[in-house]
């Protein structure tokens, strides 16, 4: 019996496939924002938390924990996802440290040195808004390129203030949500 009930839950969906955002609790919208799918901590220690956020789910999950929390994201970076969202793809990185970004040379390192690949190719970001009070996340932009024919998309990540590199890999088959690729 414990075996059937285990395989039914392997094979159930997942809660972001089965209910919409306003049903998910606060766990649920934090395991879908570190540990899914288009989120993961990204090593080396400290590790740092990183997610697609284009990806639909987590669109849906940051709405609703600005909804709960009553802080909206940047009205700048919102306009951006509703212009571009479709042709760009934008990496949210956990930022404790809003000041680290301050030094000119280093935000330029992190612009340089920042990197996607996908496949072979390797992708520079295009441009970034950076942390804020209300919205503690460094969000990087890259070209949306990969396809479902891709098996990974990587980031190797200089992060001012966090060391030296950090590195983050999405496998793609995984980034489904309702039957498309959502990235």
């Amino acid at each position: 019996m414990h075996l059937v009930c285990l395989l039914l839950a392997l094979l159930a969906a997942p809660f972001w496939e089965t209910k919409g955002p306003s049903d998910w609790t606060d766990a649920q919208i934090e395991l879908l924002l570190h540990d899914s799918p288009w989120a993961q901590m990204a090593e080396p220690a400290p590790a740092v938390q990183v997610y697609l956020a284009t990806a639909h789910p987590l669109r849906e999950a940051e709405a609703e924990l600005a909804r709960r929390r009553g802080k909206p994201l940047s009205e700048e970076y919102v306009d951006y996802l509703a212009q571009e969202g479709a042709n760009k793809l934008v990496v949210a990185i956990a930022y404790k440290n809003l000041t680290a970004l301050a030094d000119g040379e280093e935000a330029h390192r992190m612009e340089e040195e920042s990197i996607m690949r996908v496949g072979r190719q390797k992708y520079k970001m295009e441009g970034h808004f950076p942390p804020v009070p209300s919205d503690p996340f460094l969000r990087l932009v890259y070209p949306r390129v990969a396809t479902e024919r891709d098996k990974t998309i990587a980031f190797e990540l200089y992060l001012p203030g966090y060391g030296p590199y950090h590195e983050a890999e999405f496998r793609v088959r995984d980034m489904m949500y309702k039957g498309k690729l959502e990235m």
